[in-house]
């Protein structure tokens, strides 16, 4: 449940402005917000079926892109691979003599700087 809320999320924000105003605003307010399509639906003064259909057809625009760009899983395996190399780097600081350590930390500095 939380990976699929992630997910969703991480849809929105990387696909996001390629949806209608209408799209955007069901997807979030339902996957987001967590409201149900009716309380959508009386919000905007439509059917839950038309926010429903909404919210469907910005998933498919969403995840077409996601599987031609593929931008997320991208953005998910820097993640661990920057994972990784934070976890290389504190072995080796703790095996290494001070002068290596000082490099290392440089190293960390800079890929902290990469993070953001």
């Amino acid at each position: 449940m939380a990976e699929d809320t992630l997910y969703n999320a991480m849809l929105l924000d990387f696909y996001g402005p390629l949806l209608t105003e209408k799209q955007r605003e069901y997807f979030d307010l339902h996957y987001n917000s967590d409201y149900s399509l009716t309380e959508i639906a009386e919000e905007s003064g439509v059917s839950r079926q038309a926010v429903w259909d909404n919210i469907t057809r910005a998933r498919r625009t969403m995840e077409d892109m996601e599987r031609k760009t593929g931008l997320i899983r991208r953005f998910e395996d820097q993640e661990q691979i920057h994972r990784e190399l934070e976890e290389d780097l504190h072995k080796l600081e703790a095996l290494s003599d001070e002068p290596a350590r000082k490099i290392l930390r440089e190293m960390e500095e800079k890929l902290q700087k990469l993070k953001g």
